[in-house]
């Protein structure tokens, strides 16, 4: 069955080139030309996955992702299309729940090519190992919770996914590239230091208040979670 899209854009000739498009390719293309329409559709539509402008009137793309990962659509994959392609602005975007993101102008074999790796890998997984651990640091994949040392931590979505990637790799040393591809499925602009504000993000949360480091830098190679 063919994926259906959801494109939440407000210029028309942007839309219509991205519908266009996806539907030339195989899917099936739903447009909302504002943040409130495109939550509309969402709440009775099967969407596999929105592309979702950040300037839009009433309701910024942020507010519009917030607001999705809020509700009974919150794994939905989400990606981000932006006229500012600063470190700051991407992270913002990740912050507010978008998986990936894309900076205007873009073309469309790109845009393509992530749809194609976020529906790919975002669908059901049956996996046996629900829970990784790592010293006194436990993260449970089905209930989304971080624990260390038996205490809560606090994750965003993109900041517990980074996490899951360097448990699964414990004791291998992730290079920035490795972890872009495993954490967002696809390589973004390595003029951007994305991943190493996350793993400061994530040093924050699960380092800084324990005598026992788990993340740790590998200068000039990457990094490693490790006790």
């Amino acid at each position: 069955m063919a994926k259906q899209i959801l494109v939440i854009e407000d210029e028309p000739n942007v839309a219509a080139f991205i519908s266009q498009g996806l539907k030339e390719s195989g899917y099936k293309v739903l447009v909302a030309y504002d943040g409130l329409k495109g939550l509309e559709l969402l709440n009775v539509r099967n969407i596999d996955l929105v592309v979702l402008d950040v300037i839009l009137p009433g309701m910024d793309g942020r507010e519009v992702a917030r607001k999705i990962r809020a509700t009974r659509n919150a794994n939905i994959p989400i990606i981000m299309l932006t006229a500012l392609g600063t470190t700051d602005n991407i992270v913002k975007g990740l912050d507010a729940g978008a998986d990936d993101y894309l900076v205007k102008p873009f073309k469309f074999k790109e845009l393509l090519a992530r749809i194609r790796a976020h529906t790919r890998h975002k669908g059901f997984r049956i996996d046996n190992n629900e829970k990784l651990y790592l010293d006194d640091l436990e993260l449970d994949r089905d209930a989304k919770i971080v624990k260390r040392a038996g205490n809560e931590i606090k994750l965003t979505s993109t900041e517990f996914r980074l996490l899951e990637y360097l448990l699964e790799n414990s004791n291998r040393v992730l290079s920035r590239i490795d972890i872009l591809e495993g954490v967002w499925d696809i390589n973004f602009n390595m003029g951007t230091n994305v991943v190493d504000v996350y793993v400061n993000y994530l040093r924050n949360k699960i380092d800084k208040n324990y005598e026992v480091k788990l993340i740790h830098t590998v200068i000039g190679m990457g990094y490693v979670l490790k006790n």
